[in-house]
């Protein structure tokens, strides 16, 4: 394939996370089956969620948008994966690499800041339990909502035009299993220094920003709960916000601790490791975290799947 700009290229080959075939059997169940638990998983508590009036609340508002980009968000990869197992096949248009670096990134940065969101609402209902009413009320619930989506949109809008203006070499394999945006530059002729630029820079703004808010968050939350002097009154303000705590450990931990590993070993199969945990293993876990350590959840369900 001859270098070009964009408009250039046909397509893209996406090497995957395992070159073996006799593996690709298992791993076409594997992830079918992690991909089905997760849309079947999350869109049981958007409809749980909605159909208990008892979670008609600011929490679970949040929680029922969170499990609604979980299942986006796996979807903009796992689907093209499976599409390309079954026809062994590892090719993916230029078109549809764009829109899924679009998609991947309108989805990761929603799933990071909902989870922010998801922690000022316990640090209101824990730490201003008074004014949580008057506070985190309906319209500014679907504020904070509107505004993680716009920013979001224009982010992922930014990244993706600026990947249509460079020029790619005629070596077009990415050793991966979607089109991972810092993947894509690498393949590029052209000067990415100003992608490079603004991918860096929104990392550190749109990623270490909200990580900065949610520990803020907790420190003023657990600050709160050692101040409780019954040990009653601490564990039901702990548990109140346990699952979310979990489930950012979780998406942090997971992030954070595989990506420096593989920085640091220059891996690509480490950094593809890493995408398929916090693509689609953690998006998986996140329905039975809040379903197994939270009773109204529960409740709900038994409500929901006993109808």
């Amino acid at each position: 394939m001859e270098p070009g700009n964009g408009t250039q290229i046909s397509e893209f080959l996406l090497l995957g996370i395992s070159q073996a075939l006799e593996l690709q059997p298992l791993m076409f169940g594997l992830f079918l089956s992690m991909y089905l638990v997760t849309v079947f998983g999350n869109l049981i508590i958007i409809l749980a969620v909605s159909s208990d009036s008892h979670l008609h609340t600011p929490m679970y508002f949040f929680l029922s948008n969170l499990s609604l980009v979980d299942i986006c968000f796996t979807s903009t990869t796992i689907p093209k994966m499976l599409w390309n197992i079954q026809t062994q096949s590892k090719a993916i248009t230029y078109e549809g690499c764009i829109t899924q670096i679009y998609f991947h990134i309108l989805f990761a940065l929603l799933d990071n800041l909902i989870l922010t969101v998801m922690a000022y609402d316990r640090f209101v209902a824990i730490c201003h339990p008074l004014h949580y009413t008057v506070i985190m009320h309906l319209r500014f619930c679907g504020l904070l909502v509107l505004v993680s989506w716009i920013m979001s949109v224009l982010h992922s809008l930014l990244e993706s035009l600026m990947v249509l203006q460079l020029s790619f070499c005629s070596d077009l394999e990415i050793p991966h299993f979607f089109c991972e945006l810092n993947q894509v530059i690498q393949l590029a002729c052209s000067d990415t220094f100003l992608n490079n630029i603004v991918m860096y820079f929104s990392a550190g703004l749109l990623g270490v920003g909200p990580f900065a808010g949610i520990l803020y968050s907790y420190s003023k939350i657990l600050s709160s709960i050692c101040r409780i002097p019954s040990a009653q009154g601490k564990y039901k303000a702990f548990s109140n916000c346990a699952s979310h705590l979990s489930v950012v450990s979780l998406f942090y931990g997971t992030i954070l601790g595989v990506y420096l590993s593989s920085a640091v070993t220059h891996s690509s199969h480490s950094s593809a490791t890493a995408s398929v945990i916090y693509t689609v293993v953690i998006p998986m876990l996140n329905p039975f975290i809040y379903s197994l350590r939270n009773k109204d959840i529960k409740r709900a369900l038994e409500r929901f799947l006993g109808r």
